[in-house]
């Protein structure tokens, strides 16, 4: 089965329901303009970050075991390589074990990518697109790879893998890889940018389960709007003044008046 490495791989449905072992990959947001992890806000259950419009961002993804594992990755509810309406059936990228990739924008090609940055929801993508309901979360779907000796027992023919494929790439029955933000809708969402060099390649990949081992949402939005709504803390100001350890250097002790 083909796939990109970094990978991209097409087959049957799977159910996001199913309890979740550990962490097989991380997924971390990292800003572009700082290269520093933007952090998440733990609330109610969900994980938050902050986005500031016109930020241009990648998805930092990294293997933690030993084997390679294959990454399914949505932005607002749409698959960043192939922008369908996201499922974990889908297109994905596969990691090397104990290998790290950052995902800097929409597939456009094996060649490049149409940068991350967050906008106003109305810019979005996926609101460009006429998909604006999931807007405000970035999923993950993480999956083993099956083991040759396990692969080899049911054996197919390059035939039959091409027609499964196929069919789970036109399939109806999608399930999305984040729940709806109804509840507070979200003004942040991410734009289509500017191409940009970022080379993949094909590979196999043979999922161990039909279901994803492991599934990820982060949701995001404006900094204030998480702040007016408790989700990021107040920040408690440092004094405006700080004791110094040498505020002047003037010779020996003085008597004290």
């Amino acid at each position: 089965m083909r796939a990109l490495m970094l990978s991209c791989v097409l087959l049957s449905a799977c159910s996001l329901l199913a309890a979740q072992p550990p962490r097989l990959v991380e997924l971390e947001v990292v800003s572009r303009a700082s290269g520093q992890v933007l952090p998440r806000y733990p609330h109610r259950g969900e994980n938050w970050i902050a986005g500031a419009p016109g930020e241009r961002y990648a998805l930092r993804i990294s293997n933690r075991s030993g084997e390679r594992v294959l990454a399914v990755l949505s932005v607002d509810g749409v698959n960043v390589i192939s922008g369908e309406s996201a499922a974990s059936t889908q297109s994905g990228y596969v990691l090397e074990p104990y290998g790290r990739a950052e995902i800097a924008g929409w597939r456009k090609s094996m060649n490049d990518v149409a940068a991350f940055y967050f906008t106003a929801l109305p810019d979005s993508y996926a609101a460009r697109t006429g998909r604006p309901h999931d807007v405000g979360v970035i999923g993950l779907a993480a999956f083993r790879e099956r083991p040759p000796a396990a692969a080899r027992a049911k054996p197919a023919s390059p035939a039959s893998a091409e027609v499964a494929d196929a069919a789970g790439s036109a399939g109806g029955a999608s399930s999305r890889m984040a729940e709806s933000a109804a509840s507070a809708a979200p003004t942040l969402g991410t734009g289509h940018g500017e191409r940009q060099w970022a080379p993949t390649r094909h590979t196999s990949f043979e999922r161990a389960t039909s279901s994803p081992e492991q599934v990820v949402a982060l949701r995001y939005d404006a900094r204030e709007r998480l702040l007016a709504r408790g989700i990021i803390p107040p920040t408690v100001r440092p004094p405006q003044t700080r004791p110094r350890p040498f505020p002047a250097e003037n010779g020996f002790v003085p008597d004290p008046s």
